[in-house]
């Protein structure tokens, strides 16, 4: 009979904050924020990579939650898609962007789309293409949209966000 093993303790800044958490050794990080930090933004859909749902951003960089091992979060930066938005700035213009497009439906997908978008358009700091958003979304799955809403919605938020974007005019999404 084999002995029980040690919980580690983890220490990361989730979403800004600095957090310290006991967690087991083979505890994914999905398993953690979700069950022990109540941060349950992040879905747990395939549990093995596939759909993309778990996505969070890892020092900047998208990850999947469900295939990343809490400990490996150690000293490190996490954000959740509950980072996205704060007290401070409101929502964040993706979130706004997605409101406006209509572009969730279910809405179980969202989060982890969001989580790659905003990496994006982080990283790009300018308007960005439909072929880029498709890109940067491909380990994203959706099974009630056609994406196309999705990808007009971040190519809108990447335009109201780029830095000429007070010289520019994006058209609202069109009445359903």
């Amino acid at each position: 009979m084999s002995s029980p093993v040690p919980a580690t303790l983890l220490s990361a800044r989730i979403n800004g904050r600095s957090v310290q958490v006991a967690v087991q050794p083979h505890h994914t990080l999905l398993e953690v924020l979700r069950y022990q930090l109540d941060l349950i933004g992040s879905k747990q859909g395939c549990d093995k990579g596939d759909c993309g749902a778990c996505t969070v951003q890892i020092d900047g960089e998208p990850q999947l939650a469900c295939l990343t091992l809490a400990v490996h979060a150690e000293g490190r930066d996490v954000t959740t898609v509950e980072g996205l938005g704060d007290a401070h700035h409101g929502v964040h213009p993706l979130q706004d962007a997605f409101d406006r497009w209509d572009a969730a439906q279910c809405g179980f997908c969202t989060p982890g789309i969001l989580m790659s978008a905003e990496s994006l358009l982080r990283k790009a700091g300018r308007a960005v293409t439909p072929d880029e958003v498709r890109h940067a979304l491909a380990g994203n799955l959706c099974r009630c949209t056609g994406y196309t809403k999705i990808i007009d919605a971040v190519v809108d938020a990447s335009e109201r966000m780029a830095p000429d974007a007070a010289s520019s005019s994006t058209p609202e999404p069109s009445a359903p």
